[in-house]
């Protein structure tokens, strides 16, 4: 298991675990991340990372990228 921050760029990945306190899964679960889930990050921006999840694509930070295990 690794952070999504350290996945390669248009690799198709499985989410296995996510961290952080209760607000912040709920939010990650709110943009689309769940446990089973599948991920891809389409770019990294000044730190950032874009990532597609359930056919959308989503801007996340490193921290919270951070937080979500593939």
């Amino acid at each position: 298991m690794m952070p999504l921050s350290f996945a390669e760029i248009g690799q198709s990945q499985i989410i296995r675990k996510i961290g952080g306190s209760p607000e912040v899964k709920k939010h990650l679960e709110d943009l689309g991340f769940h446990v089973g889930g599948e991920v891809s990050v389409v770019n990294t921006v000044g730190g950032n990372l874009i990532v597609n999840v359930k056919e959308c694509r989503v801007a996340v930070s490193r921290e919270l990228a951070n937080k979500i295990m593939i």
